[in-house]
């Protein structure tokens, strides 16, 4: 009849179908949906805790006051004297900080953009003979590789610093490569899909994914170039290895052990220092699920 309200076809109340000519409607679907609780957000911690802050720095308080207690009851000697006495203890702490952040700057702009070069389509096959070229600087004994240079530059910081540059470029390019090449490719793809180039692609996708892996090819870096410094006495460079060195060929205890304390301080330090680094600029996004 005319008056009958079957709805049409084409078009059913949400929530209804039909199977073999009947209508059915879904009990409490449309409501289940509409009162499932949104997913809550995950509230992001701290990314350095009180303890990562606090107990290195205390260790090394206590240990350099130890170090100073010590130094000031020790009987020394004229030569001991004269050897820690006249500022010669805070010019040698000085000199080893410069050659270290000094040296690490210089890795850093050589052996970063070097491992962005070298990941490139263009200069890939050239990858292999400048990792054989960074492997011989390392494997190459610090100190032999220093006096090669001293014969060949001279005595002077020149030298050392050189030497200590070398020594620390592989870690710090190994990192890069292997960042850079961990990428999934299919976010590359999609950031080239969406119309990005390939500086974009590079220094907003590539990058901050690989950030990591070179922070902790720095830290490496940093760690190496502490000690290796030490070796730039040898070179008339300068730093905590003259004091090692006097402790030694002098034969006076007080020397050697403050210059080797200062040494494994500032190596902790900056290893610290580098481990904060490396937390603090990670990005946000790959700490999802850790």
């Amino acid at each position: 009849m005319s008056g009958s309200s079957r709805p049409s076809p084409g078009r059913r109340p949400a929530g209804e179908h039909e199977v073999k000519g009947l209508a059915f409607r879904d009990e409490g679907g449309d409501e289940e949906e509409a009162e499932a609780p949104p997913p809550s957000p995950v509230a992001a911690g701290p990314r350095v805790g009180w303890r990562k802050l606090t107990f290195l720095p205390v260790v090394l308080i206590a240990v350099l006051l130890a170090t100073w207690l010590w130094y000031r009851q020790a009987d020394l000697d004229a030569l001991s004297r004269n050897a820690l006495g006249n500022g010669q203890v805070t010019k040698a702490l000085w000199q080893h900080v410069q050659l270290t952040v000094i040296s690490t700057f210089f890795v850093l702009i050589i052996a970063i953009p070097l491992g962005i070069l070298l990941t490139r389509r263009a200069f890939r096959k050239a990858t292999p003979f400048a990792m054989a070229f960074a492997n011989m600087g390392q494997a190459t004994p610090a100190i032999g590789l220093l006096a090669l240079l001293v014969i060949w530059l001279g005595i002077g910081r020149k030298a050392a610093l050189i030497g200590i540059i070398i020594y620390a470029v592989l870690p710090v390019l190994s990192n890069t490569i292997a960042g850079l090449k961990a990428n999934d490719p299919t976010l590359l793809e999609a950031a080239r899909g969406i119309g990005m180039s390939p500086l974009g692609v590079l220094t907003r996708v590539e990058l901050p994914l690989a950030v990591p892996l070179i922070l902790a090819g720095v830290r490496t870096a940093l760690v190496l170039n502490v000690g290796t410094a030490t070796l730039a006495t040898f070179g008339g460079g300068g730093g905590l290895g003259v004091l090692i060195t006097t402790g030694i060929t002098s034969q006076r205890m007080p020397v050697l052990v403050l210059g080797s304390v200062l040494t494994v301080a500032l190596a902790l330090l900056v290893d610290w220092l580098a481990s904060l680094a490396e937390l603090l600029l990670r990005p946000r996004g790959l700490e999802v699920g850790t």
